[in-house]
Parts: structure tokens; C-alpha cells; sequence
């Protein structure tokens, strides 16, 4: 009887794997067309591109073999090299001050949940999520010229001399083009760290306010805390968003004036496409990635939650 019994379990123990490695492969066969499509369109192109960083190459002739030449010479080419330290630049307003200014408006926001006021705010802070950064680039051309918004209002203000053509400017075209990024970013950060504060409990907050904390120790001691995977979030995105910006910075300067405003992503679409130097473009390409890749795992690191 018992091992007529075990002989039972044993088979319907069988039956169970069976199912199991089925419904494995049932959603292998689901995600196949998707890896497919991204093996094909992405993983593919980037292993070309790996390879074609160690030849000189114009895209159409025969090709040279350079070996690790191309990948020196972005770091001995003046240019290529000042468009890695403008990424870095970037970061400044892609990601600090983005995440900063979003801090502070999700914690007055919080303030205001269920309000007109509040509601409208969060309208008007996604709005240019909405916008692609072509059109942001192009809109903030029209706003930094010489008769733009940005200029009347300076003028209104009695800054007459502080008025330029920013994105002209020597000096000021690479702060301009990161003043585009924060007004991007802010809005995004905002959104997401009004949902994180909306997990936090409120009984934190009451708690912190009987035992006598204002609004910053409030802030300090309960919402940047709850905040740290959010946080890690907006980081990784708006840090990726400025290494590996193209649009904005194409479509309002294409990297001038000169090579102020030059940045990875513009470098390799000139070199690739407008110098025909295919293997210096992928090897630039290659250690952008590579430089996502170095930045971005300790941010993930540093971030997750312990």
C-alpha cells in the first residue's frame, strides 16, 4: 500500500516538473520574436560596430586594420576628447540640478495633494516630457537668440548687458544647451519622486512632527530616506540622458560654436557621416558605451536598498 502510494506522489511529483519546464519553455516562445528583434536591431549592430572601431574605414571602400589606433586617438584628439568632458559637463544639469529642483517641488507638492493648484503644477511640470528634444531644441533656438524671450525678459528686468546671443557664445553655448536638459529633466524627476513620496507612510510624518521636527528635518530625516530607490532612478536616467545626448545639442548648436557644445552622440554622426570615418565613429561610439556602463553600475550600487 505505502509504496503503491509513494509510486502515486512520485508520478504526479513527475507531472509537476513537466508542467513546470513547459510553462518554461511556453514563455521562452513568447519573448522569442522580441529577442529576435532586438538580437537583429541592436545586439548585432553593436558587435559590428566593436568590430569596425579597429579598422579605417569610409563606409564604402576596402577597409584597414589600425587595431587600437582609433580608440587612442579619442583620447589624443583634442575634439573627440572635449566632447567626453562636455558629457561630464552635461551631467551638472541633466542630473544634479534636475533631481535637486525636483526634491524640493515633490516635497511642496505633497503639501498640496488634491488641490486645483497641486494638480495643475504636476500638469505643467510633465508637459515637456511630452515634447520630443528636437522640438525643445529647436523652441530654445528661437527663445536664446538675439530677439528671443530669454533676452526680452533680461531686458524687462533692466539686465540689458547680460543679454547675448547664448548659444553663439563662446563662453556660455555649453551652459545654455544644459539649461535645455534641466527643463526636460526636472518635470520627469518631479513625477517620479511625487509617487515615491506618495508610498512613504504618513504616520512618519506625524510621528516627526509630534516629536518636534520642522518641514527641512521632516524633509532630512523621512522623505529623503524613502526617496533612495527613486532617487537611483532619475540618476540613472537623466545621467544616461547627458553622456549620451544628440538631439538637443544637434538641433540647437550641432556642436558650435566651434567645438563648444560638442558632445559624444554629435561627434560620431559627424565623423561617421560627414567625415566618412566609420572605424573612428565606432570606436568613439564604443567607449561612450563603455563610460554609461563604468558610471551607471555604482550609481546602481550606490543606490539600491539596503
Amino acid at each position: 500500500m505505502s509504496s503503491t502510494r509513494t509510486t502515486r506522489k512520485g508520478a504526479v511529483a513527475a507531472r509537476g516538473r513537466r508542467r513546470l519546464r513547459a510553462r518554461r519553455w511556453a514563455g521562452w516562445l513568447f519573448a522569442l520574436p522580441a529577442l529576435a528583434f532586438y538580437g537583429v536591431f541592436n545586439f548585432y549592430p553593436v558587435l559590428l560596430s566593436i568590430q569596425y572601431s579597429f579598422y579605417d574605414w569610409d563606409g564604402i571602400g576596402a577597409s584597414t586594420w589600425v587595431g587600437l589606433k582609433n580608440y587612442t586617438e579619442v583620447f589624443t584628439d583634442a575634439e573627440q576628447f572635449s566632447a567626453l568632458l562636455h558629457a561630464f559637463y552635461l551631467i551638472l544639469f541633466f542630473t544634479v540640478l534636475p533631481v535637486t529642483l525636483a526634491l524640493i517641488t515633490a516635497s511642496v507638492l505633497r503639501q498640496l495633494q488634491g488641490r486645483f493648484t497641486g494638480a495643475l503644477a504636476r500638469t505643467l511640470l510633465f508637459l515637456p516630457q511630452i515634447i520630443p528634444g528636437a522640438a525643445a531644441g529647436v523652441a530654445w533656438t528661437w527663445m536664446y537668440s538675439d530677439n528671443g524671450v530669454v533676452n526680452q525678459l533680461l531686458c524687462a528686468v533692466g539686465l540689458d548687458d547680460v543679454a547675448r546671443p547664448w548659444l553663439a557664445d563662446f563662453t556660455w553655448a555649453l551652459t545654455a544647451v544644459g539649461f535645455i536638459g534641466t527643463w526636460l529633466s526636472t518635470g520627469l524627476c518631479t513625477m517620479l519622486l511625487l509617487a515615491g513620496i506618495g508610498k512613504i507612510d504618513n504616520s512618519l510624518y506625524e510621528a516627526a512632527r509630534i516629536d518636534g521636527a520642522g518641514p527641512i528635518r521632516q524633509f532630512l530625516a523621512v522623505t529623503l530616506p524613502g526617496l533612495r530607490n527613486e532617487i537611483g532612478v532619475c540618476v540613472t536616467i537623466t545621467v544616461i540622458a547627458a553622456l549620451a545626448s544628440f538631439d538637443v545639442v544637434y538641433l540647437s548648436t550641432q556642436g558650435g560654436p566651434g567645438t563648444q557644445t560638442m558632445v559624444p552622440g554629435v561627434a560620431v554622426y559627424n565623423l561617421a557621416f560627414n567625415d566618412s570615418r566609420l572605424g573612428a565613429a565606432s570606436a568613439l561610439a564604443v567607449v561612450l558605451a563603455l563610460i554609461v556602463i563604468a558610471v551607471v553600475v555604482p550609481l546602481q550600487r550606490l543606490f539600491r536598498e539596503k
